[in-house]
């Protein structure tokens, strides 16, 4: 009753009724805030590259591009900062979610200390919604089982639907609405997408809001999971593609920057960065390596311009109802473009995570045209990924331009006057929340809560959207990723290029005026000491206010430790499913790459049964454990070659035990099947696959992509299914360990 600032009396007659002031943002601007995964800073059109990008295009000509703005090389850490406004170290962030090293920089979520800008303007009065992809909650507790702590409800935003993970099969996701996992809603050969897919989630939240409050603003975080890797696009989409890259990256990267400064988009007199070392000159390829790396690129076109079009229907849909002018949008990338594709691109991923090379003239010649589809989960290589950071140096990871200087767009006729321009200044992802809450006027509170906040880093950009000769949001800026680090000083920056396992005083610093030397092209190290010495030494200061200690370069090591406290993984080894069970992603599931298990399970029929007992991983990579056509089978899918054992079996009334084993034997093993005690057949795996994708395990059905193509998924088993129970036997090897830890790395 504290609150009420009314008078209660004996009677309604004699009382005064009263009621709280509306919130404070209501009558704010919406906001639209829309991140690209693993988008290089030359790969929109307005940008300079010829990829299709008209919406984002129409965009950046009715508002302003940034080519100043700068982020953290990773997708984790750069998310955390855009949705806290403070460094990632601060917020425990310091690398991909998945990790979590004991230390404060490094939990895989972000801290209570620093609220999202989600919360803040929820509280505030408005609605939020996250559509599309997360990766901001520690992977272990992605499961059903949680704890729930870091999803997206709980970090601020009223509805969520996407994915947790890093990345996705983008045919066959992995999905999640609100706090829960949930199905596909439909197929691909019905033209599912989950680009499509959360785009329509997006424009159904917005609309039932307007409906009944239009008076009620949103906060709309979309977050897409293009164009990361694994590219996949629509037909109609790969084949307008085809044969458009084939004078190669070489060339095509000089005709992009040729464009970036014809534009403007980089100063005149910029140098085109030389190769980065292990990039292949294009005519040095084989003619298959060509052919393969061609089509490659043309599935990423494929995929950024099908993306383009989903956010151009929200947009569209935003100015049919006559409230894209009232809408603060900005679109950014999380870093800059993929290095995991290696120096020839990548048909399957996991062939490169488990070292297992491709056979790239056999994929010319069989299986050139899944590329971009479902049959596949591709890169592209080095080289375009290099076009795609033009004129910059290095990639994503890495603390160059190329990892670091990303594009950004923002239209918002209130504060940008001068449609079309441009603006230089250096400025951060930290700087993104402060401007989503300077435009709906809601302060960064002192404590939220009950928990003192960490003080923002970032500042608004609303000063320099309205005033192109505004001066930067700040005047320093560090930078540190898996060891990499660098620093900007008013104009200047030193950054390293740190091999992991050498140590950091070893690292050479470079020293480039950026004013004047936008690719970071020429090293003034030599010829200015001083000055290193004294943008050196800053670095030791952020970092010792940013929480940025202990440096920490691991990344093999942080995958074979034992499991901490509060993981799903048993310590015995030991994991017990007792249907009904939801789908358990990769992270929290039975670990099996590379050791031997035993899977036993439980069974009850009353008659002929068949179906799926357990399956993982997808059609490139993974188990299936099922009864089909009168026959026990288990399928080890070891990227496309499929191993079986399979044996006729016919289950009487009552109870059953069946079991899967796998033994090693050097680099490979024994697989064999087992019913109700009785061996009866296996088969030998080759070569063990450590890695078995990036989609988990389904019990007692096959939710996603099939691993096998005897079924159609789901094909739920018929019978009960009591108990299914995983075994391991060993701790992993240090080559497994090493596949996990390349894997991980690659999902951001």
């Amino acid at each position: 009753m504290a609150l009420f600032g009314g008078r209660i009396g004996r009677t309604v007659g004699e009382s005064e009724p009263w009621w709280p002031e509306p919130p404070a943002a209501l009558g704010g601007p919406d906001v639209v805030l829309v991140v690209l995964d693993d988008l290089g800073f030359a790969h929109l059109g307005c940008y300079g590259s010829e990829l299709a990008t008209p919406t984002i295009d129409r965009l950046a000509a009715e508002g302003a591009r940034s080519t100043g703005f700068h982020t953290t090389a990773l997708c984790s850490p750069t998310r955390a900062c855009l949705l806290t406004g403070r460094n990632h170290h601060a917020v425990g962030m310091r690398g991909v979610s998945n990790w979590n090293t004991g230390f404060p920089h490094m939990r895989g979520g972000i801290t209570s200390e620093a609220a999202t800008v989600a919360q803040l303007l929820r509280d505030a009065g408005y609605a939020t919604y996250a559509a599309g992809k997360w990766h901001l909650a520690p992977m272990e507790e992605c499961s059903a089982a949680g704890p729930h702590t870091n999803w997206p409800l709980q970090k601020g935003f009223d509805r969520f639907y996407g994915f947790l993970q890093g990345e996705t099969d983008q045919f066959h996701p992995e999905l999640t609405s609100d706090n829960g996992h949930v199905d596909p809603p439909a197929q691909p050969e019905v033209g599912y997408h989950v680009s499509a897919d959360v785009v329509d989630r997006a424009i159904g939240w917005i609309s039932d809001l307007q409906a009944v409050r239009p008076d009620r603003p949103y906060f709309l975080y979309l977050a897409f999971g293009a164009v990361h890797a694994p590219h996949h696009a629509p037909a109609e989409h790969l084949a307008r593609w085809r044969g458009r890259f084939d004078e190669g990256y070489d060339v095509i990267r000089d005709r992009w920057f040729q464009r970036q400064l014809q534009a403007g988009i980089v100063p005149a007199g910029t140098t085109l960065a030389p190769p980065n070392p292990g990039v292949p000159a294009w005519d040095d390829l084989t003619p298959s390596q060509r052919a393969f790396s061609c089509r490659l690129m043309e599935a990423f076109a494929a995929m950024l311009e099908h993306t383009d079009e989903q956010l151009g229907r929200l947009v569209a849909f935003l100015e049919a109802r006559g409230r894209l002018d009232d809408t603060l949008v900005m679109v950014l990338s999380d870093n800059g473009a993929s290095r995991e594709g290696g120096p020839f691109g990548v048909m399957d991923e996991f062939s490169f995570f488990n070292g297992m090379p491709e056979d790239i003239d056999g994929i010319v010649a069989a299986r050139l045209d899944d590329i971009g589809t479902e049959r596949s989960h591709s890169n592209y290589p080095w080289g375009w990924a290099q076009a795609g950071n033009s004129p910059l140096r290095w990639y994503k990871q890495n603390t160059y331009g190329g990892g670091v200087r990303d594009p950004l767009v923002v239209r918002w006729p209130e504060r940008v006057a001068d449609a079309g321009s441009i603006r230089r200044q250096f400025c951060h992802a930290v700087d993104v929340a402060a401007t989503i809450l300077d435009a709906a006027g809601v302060p960064a509170p002192a404590w939220y809560q009950g928990v003192a906040q960490l003080p923002m880093a970032g500042s608004s950009l609303l000063p320099l959207l309205a005033d192109p000769a505004a001066p930067a949001p700040r005047r320093v800026q560090y930078f540190e990723q898996m060891g990499h680090r660098g620093i900007w000083v008013d104009g200047w920056k030193a950054t390293t290029y740190h091999e992991p396992g050498h140590p950091f005083d070893d690292d050479e610093w470079g020293l480039y005026h950026l004013d004047a030397d936008f690719s970071e092209c020429h090293d003034l190290a030599a010829d200015q000491p001083e000055k290193l010495r004294e943008l050196a030494d800053r670095w030791w200061v952020e970092a010792g206010a940013h929480g940025v200690l202990p440096l920490d370069d691991r990344t093999i090591e942080l995958f074979g430790a034992p499991p901490r406290p509060g993981s799903p993984h048993a310590v015995g080894g030991r994991y017990v499913y007792r249907p009904p069970v939801s789908h358990v992603p990769a992270d929290a599931a039975p670990q099996l790459g590379g050791r031997p298990w035993r899977i036993r399970v439980e069974v009850e029929v009353d008659g002929p049964a068949e179906g799926v007992l357990y399956a993982r991983g997808s059609h490139n990579v993974g188990h299936a454990f099922f009864l089909h056509a009168g026959a026990l089978h288990f399928d080890y899918n070891a990227l496309g070659a499929h191993h079986r054992a399979t044996a006729p079996i016919t289950l009487g009334p009552g109870a059953h035990e069946l079991v899967a084993r796998f033994e090693r034997d050097g680099r490979g093993g024994v697989l064999t099947i087992a019913a109700d005690g009785v061996d009866l057949a296996a088969v030998a795996i080759p070569r063990v696959v450590r890695m078995l994708g990036s989609t988990g395990v389904d019990i007692g059905r096959d939710g996603l992509s099939p691993v096998v193509e005897d079924y159609e998924p789901p094909f739920p088993f018929t019978g009960a299914l009591r108990a299914v129970t995983f075994e391991t036997r060993s701790r992993p090897s240090a080559a497994d360990i090493a596949a996990t830890a390349r894997t991980e790395l690659a999902k951001e």
